[in-house]
């Protein structure tokens, strides 16, 4: 199933005197319900079943991050090596909570994951966007730039062929070749 992606849109924003900072994280089980839950207060996601959200905060929890403020999930991003392609990280969901927009807190989960030594071997990321999310393809493209990678789209799952007609064609996007070896925590 392929997700769309919300996001952060405007530059990083100074934060209040004595706020307490984001932190970022592997996942837990115990996270599904709040992930669930961000992700149904983020439209124009898809929303997945609670218990694939569950699933993917644990069978896959190496390849997402969700990031913590104050106690609560206020981001999320969700993402698997490919099989077919050890090299390529498919970014399948981006969920930022409207009260932490405009702080690169996206572009700021998805560099926490691809730094990760367990993805020394990354290359290449992939994701699909449909035509219309704007904020996606500036979020997508500004990633590029910031890891030093080509960008590029084609037409993946279409709209008429994979998705009878009930859902806008995804683009699939790379970007990369990139190396974020000196960054692996």
């Amino acid at each position: 199933m392929v997700e769309g992606v919300i996001q952060d849109t405007s530059n990083q924003t100074s934060k209040p005197a004595g706020a307490k900072p984001v932190e970022m994280r592997i996942p837990e089980g115990e996270d599904g319900p709040q992930i669930h839950s961000l992700i149904a207060n983020c439209p124009p996601l898809d929303p997945n079943s609670l218990y694939c959200n569950l699933l993917q905060a644990t069978h896959f929890a190496d390849t997402c991050v969700v990031a913590e403020h104050a106690g609560q999930i206020v981001g999320w991003v969700s993402g698997y090596v490919r099989p077919d392609a050890q090299d390529h990280y498919f970014l399948w969901q981006v969920a930022v909570d409207a009260s932490m927009r405009g702080q690169n807190l996206a572009k700021r989960m998805i560099r926490h994951i691809l730094e990760r030594k367990t993805l020394a071997h990354v290359r290449y990321m992939n994701t699909t966007i449909t035509p219309d999310n704007a904020a996606s393809w500036r979020l997508f493209r500004s990633v590029a730039e910031e890891l030093g990678g080509q960008f590029s789209d084609r037409p993946h799952f279409l709209e008429a062929t994979h998705f009878a007609g009930q859902h806008a064609t995804e683009h699939m996007v790379t970007i990369g070749p990139f190396n974020c070896a000196d960054d692996r925590r």
